[in-house]
């Protein structure tokens, strides 16, 4: 799974994922993507999840672009533990993603394996999404 190898802070806030994405919003390496519609946040067990999705859909075909990485901690308390004692340990790593953010990218195989191939991983993320079929296409 994803996570970063080093951070500078262990423990973030959460922030708020507030306007559209401006930043890795267009499609730059290839024709198919697949873009979010609304703001939240995936994890790296998510991203996984789909990365494995469409590679299995692929079968050794295409190449493969992932656009965003787990780079936000995410704590959690131990269970039943008492009010106080400060912020919980890390959990895992999460990526905020606004809408417009471009997740995946493909190349090499026909637009028809690239819709079902990003559809089949659109239902493993926790935000709706949108399919680009073409570069020219928002």
């Amino acid at each position: 799974m994803l996570q970063p190898s080093r951070t500078r802070y262990r423990k973030t806030q959460r922030g708020v994922l507030k306007g559209i994405a401006t930043r890795g919003s267009s499609v730059d390496f290839w024709e198919y993507a697949i873009k979010t519609v609304e703001p939240g946040f995936i994890t790296s067990r998510q991203i996984e999840a789909a990365r494995k999705t469409i590679v299995r859909y692929l079968r050794k075909g295409g190449q493969l672009w992932i656009r965003i990485f787990p780079d936000r901690p995410y704590t959690l308390h131990a269970a039943e533990a008492p009010m106080g004692g400060g912020k919980g340990w890390v959990e895992m790593y999460r990526a905020p993603v606004k809408p417009g953010r471009i997740l995946f990218e493909l190349s090499g195989i026909s637009p028809e394996v690239a819709k079902e191939a990003f559809t089949l991983a659109s239902h493993k993320l926790p935000v709706k999404t949108k399919i680009i079929l073409n570069r020219n296409e928002s």
